[in-house]
């Protein structure tokens, strides 16, 4: 079964071409060749006559296998790049978006030049919100909070990985108690904000694999985790301070009155890269 490193490219990428198209094959192909073999574009194309173990292609085509069948190729390596930093994800964790990238930006285009800024991100999941801004402000505490213990157990390993402090606590965004004093410069949150009735036009491979919990709202309550986590914001924000939000764009209106009721004044919501309403900041 052995194969030369460039045969074994074309391979995969001919296997996999044939359920998710050319494009998205190659997109792959480059992420299991730099992730299971440890070999970039560039080692790739230099080396492309060198000769793998057998054991080596087998291990490449049961990764193939696997995407090919329906499963995210993040989980099936145990890996996702988020703001240039490769996080550790599992099924107890939603894999990390490049759109979500675009929170971060505004986050530290608004609060880069300060220091010793408290932060607290809101259902972290992998960690990666809170991991990107511990690595991008300057020495920030940051408070990472989420409902599952398996989550939690995620982040603290990418934190660890990653070399970020950070403070996880179990908490139920829904429940937070509202502090006696403001306590932070930046709360920041990816709630769950898809609708039920949305799933009919999902992927597959969101569906079925990634934590439903982590995903999905009722359709007669839309803005629950973000209205629960405004109000708290609203409390717990320190007179300067910002609430950030990723949203769903199908929402916004509702959004921007709901935080105008309690209290919001400057309320500005923006697109992501692809062009679609996605981010919400918010202030007093």
């Amino acid at each position: 079964m052995g194969a030369t490193v460039d045969s074994l490219y074309r391979g995969i990428i001919a296997k996999m071409s044939s359920v998710v198209g050319a494009e998205e094959a190659r997109s792959a192909a480059d992420i299991i060749f730099e992730d299971v073999l440890g070999c970039d574009k560039v080692r790739r194309v230099t080396s492309g006559d060198r000769m793998l173990e057998d054991f080596t292609v087998e291990h490449v085509y049961d990764v193939v296998s696997r995407f090919v069948g329906g499963e995210p190729l993040q989980y099936v390596i145990g890996r996702a790049r988020f703001y240039g930093l490769d996080f550790t994800v599992t099924p107890a964790v939603l894999i990390p978006r490049p759109e979500t990238a675009g929170l971060i930006d505004e986050i530290v285009s608004d609060f880069g030049d300060r220091s010793d800024l408290r932060v607290l991100d809101c259902g972290t999941g992998s960690g990666c919100i809170a991991v990107a801004l511990a690595r991008n402000l300057r020495f920030p505490t940051v408070d990472a909070i989420d409902i599952s213990d398996e989550a939690l157990a995620v982040a603290r390993e990418n934190a660890a990985d990653l070399g970020a402090k950070i403070n996880f606590m179990h908490e139920d965004m829904l429940a937070l108690k509202v502090p006696s004093a403001p306590l932070y410069d930046v709360i920041v949150s990816n709630p769950p904000y898809i609708c039920d009735s949305e799933r009919g036009g999902m992927d597959r491979r969101v569906l079925d694999y990634e934590p439903k919990q982590a995903l999905f709202v009722p359709d007669d309550d839309p803005l629950r985790f973000y209205r629960a986590v405004a109000r708290y914001a609203y409390a717990a924000l320190k007179p300067s301070g910002k609430l950030y939000f990723e949203i769903n764009p199908l929402y916004v209106s509702q959004l921007r009155a709901m935080l105008g009721a309690l209290g919001f004044r400057d309320v500005d919501v923006s697109r992501d890269y692809k062009g679609n309403y996605r981010f919400c900041e918010a202030s007093f």
